[in-house]
């Protein structure tokens, strides 16, 4: 057992941080003793690390609590996977996309012979 301070020095985030978690839902805030402190058990602890990890993937807040909901459902949790990868297929399109127009655009910048002017400014009017 550990009190939120030290859970959260250990997991390497903030205290701030479990505390929002705790009002988005994610994990269940540990009842309050009279006199004392709140003390998060190995369970809470569990789900803090599969959240970091999760948010690490890239699943937002949203999924990661339908994934903890999930968590005996194999084929609707690979049907959330496959739907990231597909998200993330496409940001890598996009940013292939985007490279190679900003490489195009140095690329006029290197052919250009009149130094009052730039291609890309002149590109972004």
């Amino acid at each position: 057992m550990k009190t939120i301070g030290k859970l959260a020095k250990e997991l390497d985030i903030s205290v701030e941080t479990i505390r929002f978690y705790e009002r988005q839902g994610l994990i269940e805030q540990p009842l309050k003793p009279e006199s004392g402190y709140r003390m998060y058990g190995d369970a809470l602890v569990n789900q803090l690390k599969f959240i970091i990890k999760a948010k690490a993937l890239g699943f937002t807040l949203k999924e990661i609590g339908s994934l903890m909901s999930l968590s005996g459902n194999c084929a609707d949790i690979e049907s959330m996977g496959l739907q990231k990868l597909q998200l993330i297929r496409d940001k890598i399109d996009d940013l292939l996309r985007l490279e190679k127009v900003i490489q195009d655009m140095t690329d006029s910048c290197k052919a250009n012979q009149d130094p009052k002017t730039c291609p890309i400014i002149n590109s972004l009017k």
